[in-house]
């Protein structure tokens, strides 16, 4: 049985933007949605995760749930679900130090 699903994409490469709007619809730039298949949804997130590179990509999607829903993430992002007693919450990190460039003496 179909269920709707949305996939976040940031900076992933334009052939990855292309297979996901195969099966759903970029609604805004980088925000697929869909309605598909547990199996094409499960190849879908397979392709993503071995092409994301340097991006990120967040998918949602239906499940048996206390929120309704699951989060599954790929690539480097500041924001990381956690499960806290069956509740997935959102872990900031800390954002990454930029090194100061010392000017010669």
């Amino acid at each position: 049985m179909a269920s709707m699903l949305v996939i976040a994409t940031t900076a992933v490469p334009d052939h990855l933007r292309g297979a996901l709007s195969r099966w759903t619809s970029e609604v805004v730039p980088g925000i697929f949605v869909g309605s598909v298949s547990a199996r094409v949804r499960d190849e879908l997130w397979h392709a993503v995760t071995q092409t994301v590179g340097n991006g990120a990509a967040v998918l949602v999607h239906p499940a048996a749930t206390e929120q309704g829903y699951t989060i599954r993430t790929a690539g480097t992002r500041r924001r990381v679900p956690e499960d806290f007693d069956g509740l997935t919450l959102i872990r900031m990190t800390a954002q990454p130090k930029v090194k100061e460039m010392q000017s010669p003496s």
